[in-house]
């Protein structure tokens, strides 16, 4: 999507997207959960939908998928941690959106679900990256949430994001061929190159 014509679309659904994220938000206050053990979910929930905005350009195939693509980058933990099913996702995401793009969102939701595993890597593994995919902007918005994280992360504020920081810059050629669709002709399925960019200089890789 042109870049002008996607800040336009952000302007004129400012205040649907404010009330998504506001929902997501309260959702993850509600069952108490926290980021770094101290800041509220919202903060990262924010923040991933911050580079969901600022990228979006890059891989909206319409107007029409905005609502989606920001919903899905706000509520991409609500099933794994906040005790939604994905028929909770559809009718919250149906409060601000046509059943047709609810759906869209709860399957970008649904993608982004770590599987059941004792370990990070059983959590994460060739199933879970297949299901991304397949899954239209689910390779997106698991990247916006890698930038979020790595972002945080790499700030080196104490020893446990200097640990984060390493262990995603070790993920980082993995994760990104896990979640990259080779040669997609369906815009919706791209990696943008600046935010891949980006995220590589906070790992100095």
């Amino acid at each position: 999507m042109e870049h002008t014509l996607c800040l336009s679309l952000l302007q004129t659904q400012a205040e649907a997207l404010e009330a998504i994220a506001c929902a997501a938000c309260d959702l993850h206050a509600a069952v108490n959960q926290h980021y770094d053990g101290t800041l509220p979910y919202g903060y990262h929930l924010r923040q991933v939908a911050h580079y969901a905005a600022t990228y979006g350009h890059d891989v909206l195939a319409c107007a029409d998928d905005l609502l989606p693509l920001y919903f899905g980058a706000c509520f991409h933990d609500s099933i794994e941690d906040a005790r939604l099913s994905y028929n909770d996702v559809v009718r919250r995401a149906e409060g601000f959106m046509t059943p047709a793009q609810a759906h869209m969102a709860a399957e970008i939701v649904y993608a982004l679900t770590n599987d059941k595993g004792r370990t990070r890597s059983e959590r994460a593994g060739e199933r879970y990256y297949a299901g991304i995919r397949a899954t239209p902007y689910a390779p997106f918005v698991k990247l916006c949430d890698r930038a979020a994280n790595t972002a945080f992360s790499c700030r080196g504020t104490d020893a446990g994001n200097s640990r984060m920081c390493r262990v995603y810059a070790s993920e980082w050629p993995h994760f990104l061929a896990a979640i990259s669709v080779e040669t997609p002709a369906d815009i919706r399925f791209t990696l943008p190159a600046p935010l891949v960019a980006y995220i590589g200089d906070l790992l100095r890789l």
